[in-house]
């Protein structure tokens, strides 16, 4: 094994071997299904899809879990504020979840469980904590005890003599210490509540993805996700009861991805300027929303600008424009079950050092650009060994492309949606194209250059883009 991953917990680059030769745990925190998915969501949903693709590619047996939170405060005031019942909130979010995930082909974790099916774990698990004088009752309430965990701070570097109370947590009187943190929640009225050896209640959050974890990938495992505002307190606290319970190691590797800005602004509703996926899906390609998530690398901020959705458009458009060219060339087809190349090697080095995707999407497009000087440089026709580099190279582009999630159509179907779409919202008639590149072909055949050249310029205008080749004129919407 050569992975790399920068592991939040010791701050360092380390060498990933997992627990279990040849297999990988991993565990990521799914979203809280109050709302709709926003672009920050999607970021981190991106991020563990790719690297459980690249781990499955690199021929592990990967177990994958994700869960759902479908009981927290934020559901219980939704619900409440729009007088439905909490189960019926959470099944439209994770209905319309799923609409959004499918939509920019994240494929599904091996498991996703939710916090509701696990309350008998949840209990055992509390029940395990207060045996070892880690946990404690308050009025029906059950509080963790921070100071009984000698290493809470561990993974985000915080020390409890230097912490303020009220900053990220609720002040509460009862409690030992103002850190320390629920477990179970006595019972409230228009909240939903399940039995428990301490009363009616209902579970903290916290407890919720110990419980989980354990349950389907044991006391230890190797990978433990999230975006970085779950580092503290959540991930902390994961550590804090899943290790004081079970006495052993929690989660091996820590991965945390960057947040997403909007034009340089942080991503905030008292700024208004949360971005759903939903809505950003109406104006972009969900494979160019997948590129643009992905040019940067997961732990680095990234910034999403109409300019950089439009540069990843326009990527990949190329990557589409590449294949359409492969396919016209009738040398180049039939001709499968070729060998990994060179830029398979170099995306798959590239991804060994933690994950790096901005420096595989390099790599992508250095594949791309030799098949274009290739083609070129092949007016004559195709050589026995340019014919073997073009299909092996275009081989890797579709392998790197299936481990980001891109590349899922056809060139022909990519692009006969892109111009129907496109074409629809600024009412321009195809068929009027069509006769004006045939016009164009015309007029340069019978030398009548100043003709085509205008013929060119309305099209410019009309944002149609020709590009002229061997097998004819093609175009594109600019």
């Amino acid at each position: 094994m050569t992975i790399r991953i920068y592991n939040t917990l010791n701050r360092k680059k380390e060498l990933f071997e997992p627990v279990k030769q040849g297999r990988v745990g991993m565990y990521v925190c799914g979203p809280t299904v109050y709302d709709s998915c926003h672009i920050g969501h999607a970021r981190s949903i991106l991020t563990f899809d790719v690297i459980a693709r690249y781990l499955k590619a690199k021929d592990l047996e990967v177990t994958y879990v994700r869960n759902f939170t479908d009981i927290d405060d934020k559901i219980i005031n939704r619900a409440n504020q729009i007088g439905i019942d909490c189960k019926a909130l959470a099944e439209k979010y994770i209905n319309e979840f799923y609409e959004d995930m499918d939509a920019l082909n994240v494929e599904r974790p091996t498991i996703e469980p939710r916090a509701t099916e696990h309350i008998a774990q949840i209990i055992k698990l509390i029940e395990m904590l207060i045996d070892k004088s880690m946990a404690y009752q308050v009025d029906g309430d059950i509080f963790f005890a921070i100071e009984s965990f000698k290493d809470y701070g561990k993974l985000s570097g915080r020390k409890l003599e230097d912490m303020e109370a009220g900053a990220r947590v609720d002040v509460d009187e009862r409690k030992r210490n103002p850190f320390d943190f629920a477990l179970w929640k006595s019972a409230k009225p228009g909240e939903p509540v399940w039995d428990s050896p301490w009363g009616k209640g209902r579970p903290g959050w916290h407890i919720e993805c110990s419980a989980m974890s354990a349950e389907y990938l044991g006391k230890t495992f190797d990978i433990h996700g999230g975006g970085k505002d779950l580092i503290f307190p959540h991930h902390e606290n994961e550590i804090a009861q899943s290790e004081g319970a079970f006495g052993k190691p929690f989660a091996r590797f820590w991965i945390h991805n960057g947040f997403v800005n909007i034009n340089h602004e942080k991503m905030s509703k008292s700024l208004g300027n949360f971005l759903m996926i939903k809505d950003i899906l109406k104006s972009f390609h969900p494979e160019a929303v997948r590129l643009f998530l992905l040019s940067s690398h997961y732990r680095s901020p990234i910034d999403f600008t109409d300019k950089a959705m439009d540069e990843a458009s326009t990527g990949l458009d190329k990557i589409y424009a590449l294949l359409e060219r492969v396919e016209e060339k009738k040398e180049l087809s039939g001709i499968d079950n070729v060998e990994s190349g060179s830029y398979y090697k170099q995306f798959c080095e590239a991804m060994d050092d933690d994950f790096n995707t901005a420096r595989g999407i390099g790599v992508l497009f250095d594949a791309v650009r030799n098949i274009n000087r290739l083609l070129d440089e092949s007016k004559q026709g195709l050589s026995k060994d340019t014919i073997k580099d073009i299909i092996s190279c275009k081989s890797d582009i579709l392998k790197i492309g299936g481990i980001l999630g891109i590349i899922n159509e056809s060139p022909k179907i990519y692009f006969d949606k892109k111009r129907s779409g496109g074409l629809k919202k600024r009412s321009i008639d195809p068929a009027l194209i069509e006769k004006m590149i045939k016009d164009r072909t015309d007029a340069r055949k019978a030398k009548e250059w100043s003709k085509a050249d205008q013929i060119r310029k309305e099209l410019a205008k009309m944002n149609i883009i020709i590009e002229d080749r061997q097998e004819g004129t093609i175009w594109k919407l600019k």
